[in-house]
């Protein structure tokens, strides 16, 4: 699992290239926020998404295994005036949810639950705590992204803020990687100061994740990729599931 200590300071600088606002787009097509419905981020992190879908409407509520992103969550909704609950929750342990309308898995969080047994429960316990027609909207990176892409490196960043060395190395089961991250942020002093962090992630072929979810107890799974409606192909990076009770 990964540790995300210093990693939530610098997490927001280095996700800029994610389209956040598309993923509203996404899950406002599909449960519209006309009545206010309630929505769980699952692993949501420094609460930028969070925030979003509660400017959109939804009711929002977050849970992060990561006391250090939802610190960083709590102040980002304080300055915002929002008032918007949080938990620290492991997602395999989500519990205290009920009737909700909408819960989303974002940015390949679940694709740090590396065991089979752990994503399944996270998926029933989810789909225990949504209601009857409420939906679950996730993304998890590819087979091709995990087993090709990812192994390309070193990658390197430098905002001259914040850079960073990312190593990656194939992980133990199928599927899987660990990433060893070097940074140097600067301080308030203009000196910089280095940390690392290891991260691990798993993921799964999506026919898994679709067999899973409907043995979970999901009517309806409509599978995409790369922030499009089309269905994945050999090369894609990223894959969008969505899930109906």
């Amino acid at each position: 699992m990964a540790s995300y200590e210093r990693f939530a300071e610098v997490y927001d600088a280095l996700m800029t290239d994610i389209p956040y606002d598309e993923y509203v787009e996404w899950v406002k097509v599909y449960a519209p926020q006309a009545h206010f419905p309630t929505l769980l981020d699952i692993g949501c992190g420094t609460g930028v998404l969070a925030s979003l879908f509660d400017d959109a409407g939804y009711q929002v509520s977050g849970i992060d295994l990561s006391e250090e992103m939802l610190m960083v969550a709590s102040a980002r909704f304080a300055a915002a005036n929002k008032s918007i609950p949080l938990m620290a929750m492991s997602m395999d342990q989500l519990e205290g949810f009920h009737e909700l309308d909408v819960a989303i898995i974002p940015i390949d969080s679940i694709n740090y639950v590396r065991e089979e047994k752990a994503v399944i429960e996270t998926l029933q316990r989810i789909y225990d705590s949504l209601r009857q027609g409420g939906q679950l909207f996730f993304d998890v990176h590819s087979l091709y992204k995990m087993d090709e892409i990812f192994l390309d490196s070193p990658f390197t960043y430098d905002d001259g803020e914040i850079a960073y060395v990312w190593h990656t190395e194939q992980g133990k089961e199928p599927h899987s990687i660990y990433h060893y991250m070097t940074f140097f942020a600067e301080t308030a002093n203009g000196l910089y100061e280095r940390f690392d962090e290891e991260h691990y992630q798993r993921t799964f072929a999506p026919q898994q994740y679709e067999a899973w979810l409907r043995g979970v107890g999901f009517t309806e799974v409509h599978i995409t990729a790369d922030w499009s409606t089309e269905q994945p192909q050999e090369d894609s990076e990223r894959v969008f599931i969505r899930a109906v009770k």
